[in-house]
């Protein structure tokens, strides 16, 4: 049994703590896999918790420039990036890098916040907050299966 303080540290840094029992699927079989994008861990926690219970792959960041780095390795097949992220980053420019991927990679974007906060708002589904967490899975399904 893995503490779930470990659990929460794989996490964090994008990995999924499997048991040595648990054999690793080929890349064709792995789930859909989730990259969520948001400083809030109660939020990135509630959205974990419930795309996981329907079969995803979830890996998460709390600030764009960590979120992009997972991007790259994992290649997510959606990506939730909230709007409102930190601001005083190292790297402003972070989340327009992950949108730019997204867009190169042909990975759906959503964005959860107002897209006319920003000035520079990367293209992708907006989804206004306050937020249910019941439409926006609905929309990340949908999301996933045009893909």
């Amino acid at each position: 049994m893995i503490p779930i303080s470990e659990k929460r540290a794989w996490r964090a840094k994008g990995v999924s703590p499997l048991s040595p029992t648990q054999p690793t699927l080929p890349a064709q079989l792995q789930p859909s896999a989730v990259l969520i994008v948001d400083r809030s861990d109660e939020s990135r926690d509630v959205l974990r918790t419930a795309l996981e219970h329907r079969g995803l792959r979830v890996f998460e960041a709390t600030d764009a420039a960590d979120g992009l780095a997972l991007a790259r390795r994992h290649r997510p097949d959606l990506i939730v990036l909230d709007l409102e992220i930190s601001p005083t980053s190292d790297d402003d420019s972070a989340p327009a890098d992950l949108a730019t991927l997204a867009q190169g990679e042909e990975t759906p974007l959503v964005l959860l916040g107002s897209a006319r906060r920003r000035t520079t708002a990367p293209a992708g589904q907006v989804v206004a907050k306050p937020y249910h967490y019941r439409p926006l899975i609905l929309k990340i399904e949908q999301l996933l299966r045009r893909k």
